[in-house]
């Protein structure tokens, strides 16, 4: 008799397979499953493995694992997820584990929770980040759902992760929907990050007058020290890579848009939900749905006029103006996301271990950058820290770089190009440290109109008053 299996894999596209073949060379037995029977013999195919079994039916599946049995989905998040659930459910025994390691939404996972616990069932919406190679050779993970079933996942979890320091990029998050959510605010930080760099590029490029190959140059120069990161990393390279259909460098023949999945929406519409600044974030939100409209913007080059681009005079000093920015900015994009997930613990009665999450964004996923080390210590200092902006470490850089950064987003201003992330990070920063931000008029205003009152600073209570009768 054939020895049982350790996991089921269901889903076998790029991120299920890459992650079915990194449990396979931990020693993992994997039966694979793809809905698609043509899918699951291509990878066996393509990427024949001894510890890779295929199936073709959910039974077969089911039957082949070892108990308590563990399913992981790598599938579509959304209506996708629940019509598997609902063919895997009377499959399943009480004890049974299934994990969700898609981009689900973390209400869907708490409700898919809620209701699978009712059958005995364990379910855990798993954040994995890291892309097709992170997934293939270490992601960051991140589980969440019941901490008392959390050892039977965590060998498999563990083993398959990035390493940061010697350490798993993988920890247990919280119960029901935290691991998504933080896999959520995570990609919301990856949106915010690469709007930056990309502001960064616009800056570089139409101020600074930079080549593609000088710029390729400059981030790389940049990816040696307090920024480096996957994407200051890749970014270099991009700016390096030749076009293979024609002359020249490939990034200038891509067209001037980008899509999104959606993540990082769901972060900026939960931000504003709880009431937590995220302008940062729906600022790459927005420029990304705004880049779309290629037609629009191409009409309205033609009839809005705007300045053109001033060429700077030192064109080295420049590029460390923007780099000092851009790091700037980077914290308080960092603080934000961070800011979502501290009011998210509490809310949801999560007890979110910020650090340990900095920690585990050390290496494999997306936004891994050696700044994370910086953000785990001062959350080590300080695990009740209300912002990562207000850390002795990150204070210093904020007054370090804050003359940079508003220089730069100035130029970019001054010269025409859209900056939308650095002059939300200008505005929150100045917003956050205000000591008047005109929210007096605001409610000033929502008193006369719809007498919603107001509080007075010589005395307690709130107030409304009848405005107009003294004119």
């Amino acid at each position: 008799m054939q020895a049982l299996f350790d996991i089921g894999m269901v889903g076998l596209s790029v991120m299920g397979r890459s992650l079915a073949l990194n449990m396979a060379d931990h020693g993992f037995r994997v039966a694979g499953y793809n809905r698609s029977r043509e899918v699951t013999e291509q990878v066996m195919r393509e990427h024949p493995h001894e510890n890779l079994s295929p199936f073709y039916s959910l039974q077969e599946l089911v039957a082949a694992l070892r108990r308590p049995r563990r399913v992981m989905l790598m599938i579509q998040a959304g209506s996708p997820v629940d019509a598997v659930i609902g063919q895997l459910e009377p499959l399943l025994e009480e004890g049974d584990i299934l994990l969700d390691g898609g981009n689900s939404f973390f209400e869907d996972t708490r409700r898919r929770q809620a209701a699978l616990e009712k059958k005995g069932i364990v379910y855990f919406g798993v954040g994995v980040s890291g892309g097709e190679e992170g997934a293939r050779h270490g992601p960051s993970i991140m589980p969440g759902g019941d901490e008392q079933a959390y050892p039977l996942v965590r060998p498999v979890l563990e083993a398959v992760a990035a390493r940061a320091a010697g350490e798993p990029c993988c920890a247990y998050i919280g119960p029901d929907g935290a691991g998504h959510y933080v896999k959520m605010v995570h990609n919301g930080i990856e949106y915010a990050d690469m709007q930056l760099i990309a502001e960064s590029y616009l800056l570089l490029r139409h101020v600074g007058g930079f080549s593609n190959r000088e710029l390729a140059d400059v981030f790389a120069r940049w990816n040696e020290g307090e920024l480096r990161s996957f994407l200051v990393g890749i970014t270099a390279g991009v700016f390096r890579e030749r076009d293979d259909l024609a002359e020249g460098e490939l990034i200038d023949r891509i067209v001037d848009s980008a899509a999104q999945k959606g993540t990082g929406r769901w972060a900026s519409i939960e931000a504003l939900r709880q009431g937590v600044d995220l302008s940062m974030i729906t600022a790459a939100c927005n420029a990304r749905i705004l880049s779309n409209r290629l037609e629009e913007r191409a009409a309205a080059a033609k009839l809005l006029p705007g300045p053109e681009p001033a060429r700077a005079g030192d064109r080295e000093a420049f590029a460390e103006q923007v780099r000092e920015g851009l790091y700037a900015a980077k914290i308080a994009a960092y603080a934000q996301g961070f800011a979502l997930l501290r009011d998210a613990s509490g809310r949801y009665g999560w007890d979110l271990r910020l650090g340990e999450i900095a920690s585990i964004f050390r290496a494999g996923c997306i936004i891994q950058a050696a700044f994370l080390d910086d953000i785990t210590a001062a959350y080590r200092r300080d695990p009740g820290l209300e912002n990562l902006m207000l850390d002795e470490f990150f204070r210093a850089r904020v007054a370090d770089n804050q003359r940079s950064l508003r220089a730069a987003a100035g130029a970019g201003i001054a010269s025409g190009l859209p900056l939308p992330a650095m002059t939300a990070a200008v505005s929150y920063l100045d917003a956050f440290r205000g000591a008047h931000v005109g929210a007096n008029l605001i409610q000033a205003q929502r008193d006369w109109f719809g007498a919603h009152t107001s509080l007075r600073t010589d005395r307690e209570g709130s107030f409304h008053h009848e405005w107009g009768k003294g004119l």
